[in-house]
């Protein structure tokens, strides 16, 4: 099944809830980051957590293995379900993260290549590959991989076989959900839906590519 996974990058704690309340029968789950944890607080994600679905903590986490695991810890212990980092930390970062999600019984997913055309900078030669490789050998959950991108994706998931794959992108950056749904396990689509007039509409229309 491709999941629909909202990412929430509003800067108030009241737009959120109003959003997520709106978009909630048709979203598979909510992804937060810096812009609303720094505005509301980690407090955030128990008033999210009413809508009953799962929460990602996308603050593509890179550091060094103590202070990945601390924020790790943080993540989880305000009940979030999963957390993202960063791969190119190298091998003992990622595994404090993973480790730490699955201590508590959540998910770690992996950053092998963004969605944005910088990415391209640095994210090439060979690099979103070894970082594919990092991820099956540290036995984390899986990657985050472009849906702008979709030959990327694609290869990357040769790679990583039954792993999963959640794919940012979709609407505002424009990636095309019908040509990333059948690669994926969860299309990330943030402004598309939070800026819309109706976001509720908007996740609706989303939701036709659940699969």
């Amino acid at each position: 099944m491709t999941d629909i996974i909202l990412a929430l990058d509003v800067s108030t704690g009241k737009d959120a809830l109003s959003i997520a309340k709106k978009t909630a029968p048709f979203i598979d789950a909510i992804k937060i980051g810096y812009p609303l944890v720094l505005a509301a607080g980690l407090e955030i994600a128990n008033q999210l957590s009413d809508e009953g679905l799962p929460l990602i903590a996308d603050f593509k986490v890179a550091d060094i293995p103590n202070t990945s695991r601390l924020i790790a810890e943080e993540v989880f212990s305000h009940g979030f379900s999963g957390i993202i980092c960063h791969g190119f930390v190298g091998r003992d970062s990622v595994l404090a993260c993973v480790e730490t999600a699955h201590d508590h019984g959540g998910e770690c997913y992996v950053v092998t290549e963004m969605s944005h055309p910088g990415a391209v900078d640095f994210f090439h030669g060979g690099i979103a590959e070894r970082i594919a490789g990092l991820v099956c050998e540290t036995n984390a959950d899986g990657i985050i991989a472009p849906a702008t991108r979709p030959e990327r994706t694609s290869l990357l998931r040769t790679l990583i076989g039954t792993k999963k794959i959640l794919s940012p992108g979709v609407g505002a950056q424009g990636g095309d959900p019908a040509a990333i749904a059948s690669i994926v396990d969860g299309i990330i689509v943030g402004r598309a839906i939070y800026e819309a007039k109706d976001p509720g509409s908007a996740a609706e229309e989303y939701s036709r590519f659940r699969t």
